[in-house]
């Protein structure tokens, strides 16, 4: 779905204020990264630097840092997890996460301590443009055109 010019794959799972997807996977894996409308917002991206495989991060706090010439902000993750791989491309090439948020800017692969509890926090396709919408006026956010 398109919302405001911003591309959002249906079939992932979205914590709308923190411009934050997720996708599952095969054994119980979590495949995380930013939105499309959370890359636009931060400008071009000229870092990601993520927790190491095998930490441990608390339900709210940060799986990574992303840099652009606007921000420092962490990637705060919906769940207690152990990250179990990072995008390494992205260390070389971070603008990735712009071009390509919900593909090869993938950041991080989770394994949630309970994915299913944190799932029922999150917004699916169903509620995603009404959720998006508050968001992008809450942002001053016009979109992702141009």
């Amino acid at each position: 779905m398109v919302i405001r010019g911003c591309r959002f794959p249906d079939e992932l799972y979205y914590d709308v204020r923190r411009h934050v997807w997720y996708r599952e996977e095969s054994g119980g894996r979590v495949v995380v990264g930013i939105t499309a409308a959370g890359a636009a917002l931060a400008g071009d991206i000229v870092a990601f630097t993520p927790k190491r495989p095998g930490r441990t991060v608390e339900s709210g706090h940060s799986c990574g840092i992303v840099e652009s010439g606007k921000i420092v902000s962490p990637v705060y993750i919906a769940c207690d997890a152990t990250v179990v791989a990072i995008n390494e491309n992205l260390m070389e090439n971070p603008r990735l996460i712009n071009r390509d948020p919900y593909g090869a800017g993938w950041m991080v692969a989770l394994k949630p301590a309970d994915w299913a509890k944190a799932r029922e926090a999150l917004t699916g396709a169903s509620g995603l443009v009404a959720a998006y919408e508050k968001q992008m006026d809450a942002d001053k956010f016009v979109g992702c055109f141009g």
